[in-house]
């Protein structure tokens, strides 16, 4: 009898992993036919119809016919993540909290930016995000099953329970949003840094995808966060607190480019101070973009010139350390790359050993003001993405 129950035991352990391998694969790759799963897994045909079959139970994958214009001997359907199935994304910061609804497919169906006059509070945190998902599942998100939560926080995130132990420019220390949130929703509830966070998105989908060693710098409202693939695996530290390139500190060659007495990155190279040459007191990613890239006024040019010229010895200095593939700006510092990513890149290169500069790539990001909500999506996602038989979806 022991046998048969192991026996039958290792069968299921091996059907698992094969529902989480097909089951990532679509999720990673997009749509997919089932001869492209078969070719991909090894699998024969028979047992990758069967396993899509039971994911299509489960409600986490969709089949539909194949696109017939682009059809070369035998049919074969197309297999896509199932939309309906979404996270709630969001990031908290000092000037405005953003939140989605991001699909299993990356789709967003739904996303908005609130406005803040004040800090927000990890409490206030939660009783929004509660208010939007019971708003939006009375509208938009009627016919989706709600998941989990993904925050992506401008903080040190303690990696063992998501305890944000430091989000200094939002006030928050020792904040248990993650239980904050979960009790206010229901739902459970991951937290992470929004830079590492924005680092994964952008390795798995974005300007580093299939890049093993790459740097990525996120420039928010809250200042510089960072994220780290080694290996093409993620580096978080000992506590989850790797990447906090904001708080390093660069050489600046010239007393007159100097404006912070603390000498770190994220006080010389700053997205207020971005703001305060185009006279806003807050504005989203893409109107911050487009107002330096119309303004003609020389403390404009002259305060991008400043900036871009710190952030190069910021990122030679990460580049000598790391020697990366790739380096991945986004934020407000892909708005200052892109304005001349020739000379940045120059730049970087005049303070950076050159053997390391070889073949590196200063990159923006490619998923643009998505880019935390799927990096938090993504961290919402990895309890039904390694057990999709074992998940709890909530209607």
């Amino acid at each position: 009898m022991g046998r048969v129950t192991d026996s039958r035991s290792a069968a299921e352990g091996v059907r698992q992993r094969n529902l989480v391998r097909i089951l990532r694969l679509v999720h990673l790759e997009g749509p997919l036919s089932r001869a492209a799963l078969t070719e991909s897994t090894g699998l024969n045909r028979s047992t990758i119809a069967d396993l899509v079959a039971q994911l299509v139970r489960e409600g986490l994958v969709q089949e539909r016919a194949p696109d017939r214009a682009r059809r070369v001997g035998r049919p074969s359907p197309v297999v896509a993540m199932d939309p309906r199935v979404v996270a709630i994304a969001v990031n908290p910061e000092v000037d405005a909290l953003t939140i989605g609804a991001v699909g299993l497919d990356r789709g967003i169906p739904i996303r908005e930016r609130i406005e803040l006059d004040h800090l927000i509070t990890p409490e206030e945190t939660a009783a929004i995000v509660a208010e939007r998902i019971a708003l939006w599942r009375a509208g938009p998100l009627a016919d989706a099953r709600v998941v989990a939560v993904g925050l992506a926080v401008p903080g040190l995130v303690r990696a063992a329970d998501g305890l944000v132990r430091s989000a200094p420019h939002l006030n928050w220390t020792d904040a248990p949003v993650r239980g904050l949130v979960a009790d206010a929703t229901g739902l459970p509830t991951v937290v992470g840094n929004d830079a590492s966070l924005g680092a994964i998105a952008e390795h798995l989908y974005g300007a580093a995808r299939g890049i093993e060693d790459v740097v990525y710098l996120n420039g928010g409202a809250s200042g510089i966060g960072g994220g780290l693939i080694v290996h093409g695996m993620p580096v978080a530290g000992a506590g989850g607190y790797a990447g906090e390139f904001g708080q390093n500190r660069p050489g600046i060659a010239s007393d007159h480019d100097r404006r912070a007495g603390s000498g770190v990155l994220e006080a010389e190279v700053s997205r207020a101070r971005l703001l305060a040459v185009v006279a806003r007191p807050s504005a989203d990613e893409p109107t911050l973009a487009a107002l330096l890239a119309a303004s003609t006024l020389p403390d404009a040019i002259a305060e991008l010139a400043r900036q871009r010229r710190i952030l190069a010895t910021a990122l030679a200095n990460a580049v000598n350390v790391l020697n990366p593939s790739v380096v991945v700006l986004g934020g407000f510092l892909a708005t200052i790359a892109e304005r001349d990513l020739e000379g940045l890149t120059a730049a970087v290169g005049a303070h950076a050993m050159p053997a390391s500069m070889e073949g590196l790539d200063i990159r923006v990001a490619v998923l643009a003001e998505d880019r935390l909500l799927i990096g938090a999506a993504e961290a919402a996602f990895a309890d039904i993405l390694s057990d999709p038989l074992g998940h709890h979806a909530q209607a």
